[in-house]
């Protein structure tokens, strides 16, 4: 009969932040797989556990992977543990675990410590729905990469919550800050259940200033608030309800995203002119939901930003599965 692979989820921060199952389970398999053996012996120390150590990390995670469901599969109980947190999450385990359920190994998972879940509580920011992009890609070898996954989330409505080194904090803020916006709230998220523990609700601009002045310390978690889509713009309406301001004759000024003035405008100029201050998608579904199908909507749009309608359709491509 094969053994049972454990997911054993470990203090994040505070030593005592560990359960009782998980203290039992590392204390009864016949094997430990884990990122560092040093780091684990720590805690095994501190609850006198004697089970063996084998190192599991990213750069021999396949290699390994192999070897224990070997040992699985001749009967061995086998826990995996991570440095701090839930194994599989931004951490080493998402192979194993697929290699077990392919040879039909029993895998269960022992609930606790996660740094994610731990900072979207203390953030203060909604966490009705949350998407988690664990660490972006390096600046350096994968900026093409690391650029297109940020553009991604530019519009995301969802809580995005994110993990980042002290040494690489500048220049991920930067980067939010040069797509995201000044404005664009951020809870940052560090030491988390240690003595230093904090959660800084601020502006990507705020936190770019704190950090020129001081540097990071500690390991973070980035809790960045959703991109809000408002309904009315999406239809039209909002757009439609702003022109009515300069429906009379009389010269009338307003203001759109805080930037833009209009003045003794016909209600089409106006259209227009509001129109370009939305994104290409949303532009181009605003003529959708005024009955124009998809290639309709790309031709009016394109016309309107006197640009070809290749540029609107590969906005929208990239786009695509979030808005529409």
């Amino acid at each position: 009969m094969s053994g049972m692979l454990c997911l054993c989820a470990t203090p994040i921060g505070n030593m005592k932040d560990v359960t009782f199952r998980v203290i039992e389970t590392l204390s009864a398999v016949d094997l430990i797989a884990c990122e560092d053996t040093r780091t684990s012996r720590k805690l095994l120390s501190r609850y006198d556990i004697h089970t063996p150590l084998t190192a599991y990390h990213k750069n021999n995670r396949y290699d390994k992977a192999r070897e224990l469901v070997a040992l699985l599969k001749e009967g061995k109980q086998i826990a995996l543990i991570t440095d701090a947190g839930t194994p599989v999450l931004s951490d080493p385990g998402e192979e194993l675990v697929r290699m077990c359920m392919e040879e039909g190994i029993t895998v269960t998972s022992l609930p606790g410590p996660c740094a994610l879940i731990t900072a979207l509580t203390l953030s203060g920011i909604s966490a009705k729905r949350f998407c988690f992009e664990g660490f972006l890609p390096p600046a350096r070898g994968a900026k093409k990469e690391r650029t297109k996954r940020i553009k991604q989330l530019v519009r995301e409505p969802r809580t995005v919550l994110m993990y980042e080194a002290p040494h690489h904090l500048k220049e991920t803020l930067s980067d939010l800050r040069e797509a995201f916006g000044d404005a664009r709230r951020i809870v940052l998220c560090r030491e988390l259940t240690k003595r230093f523990e904090e959660a800084v609700p601020m502006t990507l601009k705020e936190a770019c200033s704190r950090y020129e002045k001081e540097e990071p310390r500690g390991e973070f978690v980035l809790v960045i608030e959703g991109y809000e889509i408002p309904d009315s713009t999406r239809d039209g309406v909002a757009i439609e309800n702003m022109l009515a301001l300069h429906a009379d004759s009389a010269p009338a000024v307003s203001s759109y995203n805080g930037d833009l003035r209009i003045a003794d405008l016909d209600g089409e100029e106006a259209l227009k002119l509001l129109l370009l201050q939305l994104d290409i998608p949303t532009h181009v579904a605003f003529y959708e939901a005024r009955g124009a199908d998809k290639k309709e909507a790309m031709k009016k749009a394109a016309k309107d930003r006197n640009v070809t309608k290749r540029k609107i359709y590969a906005a929208c491509l990239a786009d695509q599965g979030r808005l529409w």
